[in-house]
């Protein structure tokens, strides 16, 4: 493309700049921050004009923005974000559908859609979103970028409108490893200059990849298989029949449950005006009881500990980031309906284990996909060597 290499919105909906300190690991970097992050003397949107209306200029600045000035990466704008960050598809019905730079007729992903936007036009170096349920993996696999849910509290979520606080994370997207890796070692406080050792044993989750679109399949395989070599094992496993259901029935139950808790009285007190999705998910998202959270609590634990039987310190787990690729900017309500819910299916895993997470893009010239690995809670570091290793 020539001219105006966009042409329509880039995801940006503020432009700032907050300059980062002069020296450091990130300086002459450049962010943008999803419009979920507080910074001092704006009011955070979070992707919605009533919540922006609602609520107060933030006192100060979310610290995980804070520790990128601090390594001296500059701010130079806040990113569209699917509205309380509760979508996976990456449209905003009141600020407009960020590109996807790689296919302009298909969707973004989000709800970090902003922020992959404008990393995968090459407005910024790098970019932050959050991930409760894929808002960082999903856009990272539709645009073709590298993208790392952390461990859940690895990196301070202060400062950040929450959507289920027990899901939330920090999660930061980037064009290639390196920059991932340096922007992350930045977040998680690891910058020392030590190497952390790496992963031994691979198990390939042949569950999760049993819910791919057959056109990928074949070249997510391939994927896989020029990766094993950096693992001395690799061993193919099943977390048993249809047992991915189970995942993200009780996935789905626990982060509506807690979504509710933190917005239903914002909700009913304000009536805001929010996109059918949006408002379907927090009408589904109040009828959950308690009793239904309380089994699924009893049923997580369960899960996560068959799991751990494969989810060891010195294990990677691989599966797809999404089970296809992006859809179509023209796809019906139903249609997006089934893609987030077979999506949500594959993200459930960490998400119910609190693992971090990294996508690395699989692409062709015709579309892209992620495929993703999962370290145990805590590895986040390793993880991203990881990703640079194989990326």
């Amino acid at each position: 493309m020539s001219g105006d290499p966009l042409r329509v919105f880039d995801g940006i909906v503020r432009r700032l700049r907050l300059e980062g300190a002069g020296a450091g690991p990130l300086a002459g970097t450049t962010f943008v921050a999803k419009d979920l992050y507080d910074v001092r003397g704006y009011r955070t949107g979070a992707g919605n004009p009533d919540w922006e209306r609602t609520h107060e200029l933030a006192a100060r600045t979310a610290p995980a923005i804070e520790r990128l000035l601090a390594a001296g990466a500059t701010l130079v704008g806040k990113s569209c974000t699917d509205e309380l960050a509760f979508s996976l598809d990456g449209i905003n019905v009141h600020y407009g559908t960020p590109l996807n730079p790689r296919f302009p007729d298909r969707l973004p992903g989000g709800s970090s859609s902003g922020s992959v936007s404008a990393v995968a036009a090459g407005l910024c170096d790098f970019a932050l979103g959050t991930d409760t349920s894929g808002s960082i993996r999903v856009p990272a696999s539709y645009c073709g970028v590298y993208g790392f849910r952390p461990s859940h509290g690895a990196v301070p979520i202060d400062g950040v409108v929450p959507l289920a606080p027990g899901f939330d994370t920090v999660g930061w997207l980037a064009r290639d490893a390196a920059m991932l890796g340096r922007a992350g070692r930045i977040l998680l406080g690891r910058d020392d200059g030590s190497a952390a050792p790496g992963f031994t044993t691979l198990h390939v989750i042949e569950d999760a990849f049993a819910l791919v679109d057959r056109r990928y399949t074949g070249r997510l395989e391939a994927a896989v298989v020029s990766r094993s070599g950096a693992f001395k094992t690799v061993s193919r496993v099943r977390l048993g029949d249809d047992a991915l259901a189970g995942w993200f029935s009780v996935f789905t139950a626990l982060k509506q449950w807690e979504a509710w808790q933190v917005h239903g009285h914002w909700i009913r007190a304000v009536a805001p005006d929010l996109a059918p999705n949006i408002r379907a998910n927090f009408e589904s998202a109040s009828r959950v009881t308690e009793e239904t959270r309380r089994r699924a609590a009893i049923e997580r634990d369960c899960l996560v500990a068959t799991l751990g039987r494969y989810l060891t310190r010195d294990a990677a787990l691989c599966v797809p980031s999404t089970w296809t690729i992006a859809p179509l900017r023209t796809a019906s309500a139903q249609e997006l309906a089934d893609n987030r819910a077979r999506d949500l299916t594959l993200c459930s895993i960490a998400g119910l284990a609190c693992a971090p997470q990294v996508n690395i893009p699989v692409s062709q010239d015709d579309y892209t996909i992620g495929l993703s690995f999962i370290a145990a809670p805590g590895e986040d570091e390793r993880l991203l060597r990881l990703a640079d290793e194989l990326g």
